[in-house]
């Protein structure tokens, strides 16, 4: 496989105004999730320390192997929710090694709230069940939660994706003999309590884990009854009389050593074959990524620059280099696992959309990975193209995409817009894991684009309507959507919604991608099968 030749002139004024740009991006983003990560007030870190508890990354960390990797999603979510009261999305979750086995981490937070779920919470939690469902990984539960943030109950419990679709995932990972244990630290109390009770190991730590559908305040407003905390749903009562745990610890260190024991248990998978040799670094550095990203979202820049910096020897085999330029598509190996890529080079026109379809298919009939990395404006517009079949051929490409059944992951490098974020494999088509870089952009089209379009329209609505047009209100139009936009198109908003499975610093793709591509291979390859391709 032929070594990618880098055309980066790493001397130049852009490529400084870029690097300085983008390193600046990567620092910012380290410090936030610094602070979401483990900056508490006092008070809360007192009052777990009081109660014999450890902070949540302490236990993660107690947990996982010695020097381990740990692929943390999701860190920044909901940090532009809430007037920020629930960093982190108020818990922990991310891939790791327990006893030498992958596994999915979920962990409540108890310094914020005491572990309460905001709505927020609930859709990262389903969202680290839906990759162990997909994926195949057993699911570590670390419980420390009060339940449901009973203000916004609306927003947490009614509907089909919210907190009921926590405990339908781990009935449908039982079902498909994906093994779970629940560490139980704290209170699981009303629908968490169902947590350790569909898993299929539970520890519960004498004289702080406690498991009930309604803790005592309840239960006495409810029945009458006056109940402790241990009567009610304490270590002994779970392990000694109702069975709904396993094992009784009498320090969480002793949880945790338990946990480990139970996971050492569980067989290993077998993990179906994908082409693998030896990996290699990068011929080129990645740390010069952030040099080669434009600063100005509206400029292009070469992908196979990027691929260069995170394949193994830079090596790449292009696919039909000189048709559908706009489209960059060939294998390579990642962390010696080969992999396909389909990489945005400008507007996908229709060339460029077939293109991209044929080759997805070869990989699935190759049973190669997908990585598709963003940087796409959309499919091209126009009279002369939807003659030609724009919109057509780009259905090719999703419907190619979609049906896909080798793994799948996305990378939004730069800025993802219109339908071409559809058939690059946005979040709505199931990629394995989707992460952002920083500088990313994500929205319907480009914020300019939108406040024009709508002075546009309020222009017409006026002249229709035989109304003077005041053009303070057509301005007033433009700058309130452009605000709008600029704030709802970043990459912070993104992953604080978590339409995303967080933001990377780029120097770290490449093994983020590892960890994801390795993941996925506990899951069975189903058959290839598509719908219909119209001609």
């Amino acid at each position: 496989m032929p070594r990618l030749r880098s055309n980066l002139n790493t001397n130049s004024d852009e490529f400084r105004e870029n690097y300085t740009h983008n390193r600046a991006l990567a620092m910012a983003l380290h410090e936030k999730q610094e602070r979401a990560r483990v900056q508490r007030p006092d008070r809360d870190i007192q009052r777990l320390a009081k109660q014999g508890k450890m902070m949540p990354r302490e236990r993660i960390e107690k947990l996982l192997d010695p020097a381990t990797p740990f692929l943390e999603l999701s860190s920044l979510a909901a940090n532009m929710a809430y007037d920020g009261n629930s960093p982190g999305a108020s818990c922990i979750t991310g891939i790791g090694i327990v006893s030498g086995r992958e596994v999915m981490l979920h962990a409540d937070d108890s310094s914020v709230k005491g572990g309460a779920w905001y709505p927020l919470t609930v859709k990262k939690i389903v969202r680290c069940l839906d990759i162990a469902i997909e994926n195949r990984l057993p699911v570590v539960h670390l419980c420390d939660s009060a339940g449901g943030f009973l203000p916004l109950q609306s927003e947490l419990f009614p509907d089909k994706h919210m907190a009921g679709r926590i405990f339908r995932n781990q009935a449908i990972l039982s079902r498909l003999g994906v093994k779970q244990l629940s560490l139980v630290f704290g209170h699981c109390t009303a629908g968490g309590a169902y947590i350790p009770a569909l898993s299929d190991y539970a520890v519960i730590v004498r004289g702080t884990g406690a498991v009930f559908l309604a803790g005592p305040p309840l239960v006495k407003a409810a029945t009458g009854e006056d109940v402790s905390v241990d009567e009610l749903g304490g270590a002994d009562l779970h392990t000694q009389i109702s069975g709904t745990c396993d094992y009784p610890a009498s320090s969480e260190d002793q949880a945790i050593a338990i946990g480990r024991e139970i996971v050492a248990q569980w067989e290993h998978p077998k993990k179906w074959a994908i082409q693998q040799q030896t990996s290699e670094p990068p011929a080129y550095e990645p740390d010069e990524i952030y040099g080669i990203i434009p600063s100005n979202i509206k400029k292009q820049f070469d992908m196979r620059e990027i691929i260069a910096r995170i394949t193994d020897g830079s090596r790449f085999h292009e696919y039909q280099p000189a048709y559908g330029t706009t489209l960059v598509c060939g294998f390579a190996d990642l962390w010696g696992y080969k992999i396909g890529i389909v990489a945005n080079n400008g507007v996908l026109f229709n060339d460029s959309a077939l293109k991209g379809a044929h080759f997805i298919e070869l990989c699935n009939q190759n049973n190669t990975p997908l990585v598709f990395l963003q940087n796409i404006t959309g499919y091209m517009v126009g009279r002369e193209y939807e003659a030609q079949g724009i919109t057509k051929d780009g259905a090719k490409m999703i419907m190619a995409q979609a049906c896909s059944h080798v793994p799948k992951f996305t990378i939004m490098c730069h800025g993802s817009f219109g339908a071409g974020n559809y058939g690059m494999c946005g979040r709505a088509y199931d990629a394995r894991l989707l992460f952002t870089w920083p500088n990313h952009q994500i929205g319907v089209m480009g914020g300019e684009q939108a406040a024009q379009t709508l002075a546009e329209v309020k222009l017409r609505q006026l002249q229709r309507n035989e109304q003077a047009v005041d053009q303070q209100v057509i301005d007033g139009v433009y700058a309130e959507t452009l605000e709008a936009y600029q704030e709802q198109v970043t990459a912070e908003y993104s992953t604080s919604e978590i339409w995303d499975d967080g933001i990377l610093d780029p120097v770290d793709t490449r093994n983020a991608l590892g960890i994801a591509i390795s993941a996925s291979l506990n899951a069975p390859l189903t058959e290839s099968g598509y719908g219909v391709f119209r001609f």
